[in-house]
């Protein structure tokens, strides 16, 4: 009979504590950036926050905010509430029973990861500020003796600074400070000892490190980072305000929308190769040609990596285009090569100067830009040489031709 009541007993402790058990629960928010090339502002390669922004960067002090490069975010669903009383004049080990507000302020890394390829970049984050509506029902002043009630909260201790935005009554107070990067606790200690005390918002700013979008893939990037919200965690407001949510999550969505756009003139995709001056040597003084050639120009359009490489009509088994004489089935080698504008250069950093290209896209697997190149002139070289020239002189009159594409492609 004990046992059967002692095991009932068991069973009546476990089903207690399971009733208790409070799984961890997180605040969500999402950041978005983008970045997309300005024909404007061809220098400016950076991504935009497209975040829409609220709390204090909003409408309070949006100067500063764009001063600082920091963004705000309101959590309205935020609470935090006293375990107990709030001592007065906390202070050394006790500090930790006081209005204390630690957060994440030194940059942390977080992998973003392209949704199609799998690329892999880095954002860095931290928090830049730290703000919240605190509201004490039971006490009607909250100060150092003598000293004004509101000066802690209007001008934050050290290490945060003041932004010069409060608003109180004698129960409620909104705050915010900026937080240094690296920065420790900061720390209010009441006058007298607070009852009851309760965190009903979390305003906060953050600070972004972006990667360089030239040196990215065309995609979506997506990526988390989660902090903790209890004493002692990344977020740490001491040992009497316990925050409800044990986390926060950052869910990070980077967007990169690049040009890649050739611009061929009117009639350029048809190259006639001419000697040097024309034919009127040949034709007048029988004198051959050194070469045939023809410089085709073209505007380009880049914020992206891109590689280049040929598909022709004709070939040999080689490496380059061949152009056909049908009547006499005979062939020859046509060499093209490329030269980009400035601001372009080949994996090694150099610019790309009449740089060959072949079919298996050898010497042309990797171009990038330094900035935005906005429709810059480029060219295309087309050239027989002198030895292919003279079998094309020789005989009856001929004609050789042949179709070539010139490949640009982002797909690296």
């Amino acid at each position: 009979m004990m046992k059967k009541q002692f095991e009932q007993g068991i069973r009546g402790l476990l089903l207690i504590g399971m009733l208790f058990a409070d799984p961890a629960r997180a605040v969500t928010h999402e950041i978005t950036a983008v970045f997309r090339p300005d024909p404007n502002n061809p220098q400016v390669n950076k991504f935009k926050n497209t975040t829409p922004i609220s709390s204090i960067c909003r409408g309070h002090i949006p100067t500063q905010c764009e001063r600082l490069g920091i963004f705000s975010l309101r959590d309205e669903a935020f609470r935090a509430l006293a375990s107990g009383p709030m001592p007065a004049l906390a202070a050394g080990p006790d500090s930790r029973r006081a209005a204390m507000f630690k957060v994440p302020s030194e940059f942390r890394p977080v992998q973003v990861t392209h949704v199609g390829t799998g690329e892999v970049a880095t954002v860095e984050v931290r928090i830049a500020g730290i703000g919240s509506h605190w509201r004490s029902p039971g006490v009607g002043v909250w100060a150092w003796p003598g000293v004004s009630w509101d000066r802690p909260w209007r001008a934050p201790p050290s290490p945060c600074v003041a932004t010069g935005f409060f608003t109180a009554d004698i129960k409620n107070a909104n705050f915010f400070w900026v937080v240094p990067e690296g920065a420790g606790a900061c720390t209010v200690t009441p006058g007298i000892e607070i009852p009851s005390l309760e965190y009903r918002t979390l305003e906060y700013a953050y600070e972004l490190k972006t990667p360089k979008p030239l040196e990215m893939s065309t995609g979506q990037y997506v990526g988390s980072l989660t902090y903790t919200m209890v004493p002692g965690g990344d977020f740490d407001f001491g040992d009497i305000m316990i925050p409800v949510d044990s986390q926060m999550t950052f869910n990070f969505t980077l967007n990169v929308e690049h040009t890649l756009k050739v611009e061929v003139p009117p009639g350029g995709n048809r190259v006639e190769l001419v000697p040097q001056g024309g034919w009127q040597a040949w034709l007048q003084r029988n004198r051959k040609p050194e070469r045939l050639f023809r410089d085709q120009t073209f505007n380009l359009s880049a914020s992206s990596r891109f590689k280049m490489r040929l598909e022709c009509q004709y070939g040999d088994g080689g490496n380059t285009c061949m152009l056909y004489e049908p009547n006499s089935g005979g062939a020859v080698p046509v060499d093209i090569a490329v030269t980009l504008p400035n601001g372009m250069t080949d994996a090694a950093g150099q610019p790309v100067n009449r740089r060959r290209l072949l079919l298996d896209g050898s010497g042309t697997e990797l171009f990038q830009p330094g900035h935005y190149v906005d429709r810059k002139p480029g060219t295309l070289h087309f050239e027989i040489a002198r030895p292919a020239v003279e079998e094309m002189l020789t005989g009856s009159a001929k004609t050789y031709s042949g179709n070539v594409t010139v490949i640009w492609d982002s797909e690296i």
